[in-house]
């Protein structure tokens, strides 16, 4: 079984990434693997790009139900069966999924784990011919370097902050805001510190993660957080665009 699903990882993820990968650093100017890895990045996310937006709308959904859900919890505060399924039905009512952005983070999981593999094991392999497809080209030596600066086969601190402050970022910006007026119940006040602490706890761990492993990992971590960012803002600025009437 667990072969079976290792020989799939190969066949669905890690061999295509590689071969796309390669194929990239053979065209990019001057064979820069860290311009072939931005290359890459932007392909999958472009590739993941509708799921993201249902996710980042799902999410700014779920901030504007955040009042309906706390008059919920008041009203149902000694009744916890009644109190889910009435926010489900709320939910469903307003046609938000509460789990695409779970659902997001576990499509990207084995893309990670794939990349990691293609950063940490393929760039060691002494024969390329084993992995490549046949109509790729094989370099022969891969040159780990970005922009004959960064060896990317190796850990940058420079490059996990980086990545920590762009997952910063792209948390705080899906924080709902809260209100001054409106009085926060209990469970909503231990809702906004959780999320608080999750927008701290994932940018450190993000780093300690980042800090040991090959640096090719960060900088897609960076890259694609970027990426997130620029949409999230769009986003949020479409959706925030006042109406106009036609006179």
């Amino acid at each position: 079984m667990f072969a079976t699903l290792s020989h799939f990882f190969y066949i669905i993820l890690y061999q295509p990434l590689f071969n796309g990968l390669i194929f990239l650093y053979n065209y990019v100017p001057g064979h820069d693997f860290g311009i072939a890895i931005i290359l890459l990045t932007i392909i999958i996310r472009i590739v993941l790009y509708p799921t993201s937006v249902k996710a980042v709308n799902s999410q700014r959904g779920l901030q504007k139900l955040q009042p309906q859900i706390q008059d919920l919890q008041k009203k149902y505060k000694d009744d916890r069966e009644k109190q889910a399924k009435e926010t489900l039905a709320l939910y469903k009512k307003e046609k938000i999924n509460p789990f695409s952005g779970l659902f997001l983070a576990l499509i990207q999981l084995p893309i990670l784990i794939a990349l990691y593999q293609v950063f940490w094991n393929g760039l060691k392999l002494k024969d390329l011919g084993t992995i490549l497809y046949g109509f790729i080209l094989n370099p022969g030596v891969i040159n780990p370097s970005f922009l004959h600066i960064l060896d990317l086969s190796k850990p940058n601190m420079v490059l996990a902050v980086l990545a920590g402050l762009t997952q910063y970022f792209q948390t705080k910006m899906m924080l709902p805001k809260k209100s001054s007026t409106t009085p926060q119940s209990k469970e909503a006040d231990f809702a906004n510190m959780m999320q608080k602490q999750m927008t701290y706890f994932f940018p450190v761990f993000t780093v300690i993660i980042l800090v040991g492993l090959p640096s090719a990992l960060g900088l897609y971590w960076t890259v694609s957080g970027l990426f997130s960012i620029v949409q999230q803002y769009l986003i949020i600025k479409i959706h925030t665009k006042p109406e106009t009437t036609n006179i």
